[in-house]
């Protein structure tokens, strides 16, 4: 049924109805682009008993490999591959009613490890809506596949300077046409394989396309060391996160958002009224093989 057939449907014009589809990613030729010295990209998403890397365990990893040109479109979608393992202790209850995986679905499996650093290793970047969670994650469960290259659908792509709402995974797909149920590795990694095939209305380019680009420029972690505690909430308004880690406030900014961090460092939190402990901030230069790690 066409759009203007389904609005007439349900009794409104095309203009006023907004019409979703559920999310289907057909493996195979996508009939796009040109295939020949096409790239490759594995899409990857993890289920987890919890938050903490040191004390939660994986329990889901879900990875679609797909091939694309130097245009960011995709030009063919290979199997999605799901795997679980058995943390070894009861799933949270929590957990079990958000991604629907109970004990009984892991009793006694493994993840393939070898054949899952085999296939991360023979692409060219590894893609996660929240690579920052994802990476680490599965860094931890196949250190055969750490030091990789890694993008995200989430921050390398300005979804809201692109006209977009927000950020989340399933309000994205509500915005490009299409709606899902599970909160699954497997469905969250065809949604994300869904939103990069996405063409922005103002120039044409995938969304792909955008992340790409933006994951092979180099950026820079910018980490106000010794910066005083009165100045902790201008650093937090300004989008630093607190590394507990390093115990340091730090921010990652593009190339060409340095010099307009370094001059309000300079002004906000080195200044003589901020009672610095030092003079200036570290800072790191970052690519896709460090980024997210």
């Amino acid at each position: 049924m066409k759009v203007n057939d389904d609005c007439a449907a349900l009794g409104g014009a095309q203009e006023d109805v907004r019409v979703l589809r559920r999310l289907e990613v057909k493996e195979g030729p996508t009939g796009e682009g040109v295939d020949e010295d096409a790239s490759v990209c594995a899409v990857v998403d993890v289920e987890t008993t919890g938050l903490d890397l040191g004390t939660d365990t994986m329990i889901q990893f879900a990875m679609r490999r797909f091939r694309f040109d130097a245009d960011g479109v995709i030009t063919r979608i290979g199997a999605c591959h799901s795997f679980l393992e058995d943390p070894g202790r009861p799933i949270p209850p929590e957990i079990t009613r958000l991604t629907g995986i109970a004990d009984a679905d892991v009793a006694g499996r493994d993840f393939p490890a070898e054949r899952i650093e085999w296939a991360l290793n023979h692409v060219e970047i590894v893609v996660a809506h929240n690579a920052a969670f994802d990476r680490r994650w599965i860094e931890k469960r196949f250190p055969g596949a750490a030091g990789l290259p890694w993008a995200c659908s989430m921050e390398d792509v300005p979804w809201q300077r692109r006209g977009f709402d927000g950020r989340k995974l399933g309000f994205l797909g509500v915005q490009c046409g299409f709606f899902y149920d599970a909160h699954r590795a497997d469905v969250d990694v065809d949604a994300v394989v869904a939103l990069l095939r996405h063409r922005f209305a103002d120039d044409g380019r995938t969304a792909l396309d955008v992340m790409m680009e933006n994951a092979r420029a180099d950026s820079w972690l910018i980490s106000a060391v010794g910066a005083a505690f009165e100045v902790k909430d201008r650093l937090r308004a300004r989008g630093y996160r607190w590394n507990a880690a390093d115990r340091v406030w730090a921010k990652e900014v593009r190339d060409d958002e340095r010099l307009a961090e370094e001059f309000w460092l300079a002004a906000h939190v080195y200044s003589a009224d901020a009672r610095p402990r030092c003079l200036q901030p570290r800072i790191e230069r970052r690519t896709r093989w460090e980024r997210y790690a």
